[in-house]
């Protein structure tokens, strides 16, 4: 079975079980306005290393509005807009799009409930963050796809693309960090239960953005690790694209570890929560080397059951979607301090 016939039959299970059933008249919130202010804190740090990593990455507080549209036939029930924190100069990049997966009961209420963002692959179309966002909503839970710099609703192609490609990051950071309180300053949201999501590229910037600081209730991370030179340096696959991209725009290795190094998840990953962090990894991965993840998950002292090790590489653990989808929500449910098993045994991971 191929990847593509994989991800459409997950797609599918996951389910669009609210599409167009939300209820226009009760719930008619479109174009509607909400306010926001910033509530990133970076505590004191005293590496100076990660110091300096946190004042590259932060950003003077302020208020902002949150606004919703409407989509287009694939971006979600509502898309929500907001500016980046972090503009680079372009007025359709520097707005921010989330794709909003509406929580509704089977009559198309809304209905207050736990939030997710959700930080996709490299993938043009962010499928298998679609797919995971379905599946949250399938689950009752609302989700928001960020769409990174560059993608969905901020595309913009420019000539210098290629080098754009990991200072980009940096204002992904930016802006999944300040998705926590544009989601919070939302209707229905549960504010105790905002997690985090991200696969692959997506799964970097989470990694980074959970060393930030404290706000997001539960992390997970998909695919992804530390050490982002080596998987742009050595990785097969996308890694391989995307270097290939980089040479070919004149970007030298020594500029690619420089560039890599600004965003870099292990200068900050000692500030991880390890009980709210779960790090997904494949043992047979070539684009993430499971060295990557190992790293991670050594620099965050995970604990043992927080690491869910797959025997898939970077594509064939879309056969697990399911099972994680199900353990992710099982984890925003549950309480920390319960003592109860993030992972159930039943699930078949480990």
């Amino acid at each position: 079975m191929n990847c593509i016939f994989t991800l459409l039959l997950l797609s599918l299970s996951c389910g669009d079980a609210f599409d167009n059933q939300l209820n226009e008249n009760s719930d008619n919130f479109t174009s509607r306005t909400f306010s926001a202010n910033d509530s990133l804190q970076c505590q004191q740090e005293a590496n100076a290393d990660a110091r300096d990593c946190l004042e590259g990455l932060a950003w003077r507080s302020t208020d902002f509005s949150v606004v919703l549209e409407k989509p287009d036939k694939q971006s979600g029930d509502r898309l929500v807009r907001f500016p980046s924190p972090r503009p680079v100069g372009n007025a359709t990049n520097d707005l921010v799009a989330m794709e909003w997966y509406i929580a509704a009961d089977v009559s198309g209420k809304i209905k207050v409930a736990p939030a997710v963002v959700v930080v996709h692959e490299s993938g043009r179309n962010m499928t298998v963050g679609r797919i995971i966002a379905k599946g949250f909503r399938a689950k009752g839970m609302h989700a928001f796809l960020l769409q990174l710099p560059g993608y969905g609703a901020r595309r913009v192609p420019l000539p210098d693309e290629a080098t754009r490609m990991l200072p980009a990051l940096r204002q992904g950071i930016a802006d999944t960090r300040r998705a926590y309180d544009a989601v919070a300053a939302l209707p229905w949201v549960r504010k105790d239960r905002i997690a985090l999501q991200g696969t692959s590229l997506g799964g970097f910037v989470t990694a980074t953005v959970a060393g930030l600081d404290d706000s997001y209730d539960r992390i997970f991370i998909l695919l992804a690790g530390g050490n982002l030179h080596e998987v742009v340096l050595h990785g097969a696959k996308d890694a391989a694209k995307a270097r290939q991209k980089l040479e070919a725009a004149g970007v030298t290795e020594e500029q690619i570890i420089k560039m890599a190094r600004v965003v870099e998840p292990l200068r900050v990953a000692h500030r991880l929560q390890p009980e709210k962090v779960w790090l997904f990894s494949g043992t047979n991965d070539d684009v993430v080397p499971p060295s990557c993840s190992l790293a991670l998950a050594s620099a965050a002292a995970l604990p043992v059951d927080h690491h869910i090790q797959l025997p898939a590489d970077h594509y064939s653990g879309a056969i697990f979607l399911p099972i994680i989808i199900q353990q992710m929500v099982h984890c925003i449910e549950s309480d920390l301090e319960s003592g109860t098993p993030a992972i159930q045994p039943s699930s078949g991971i480990r």
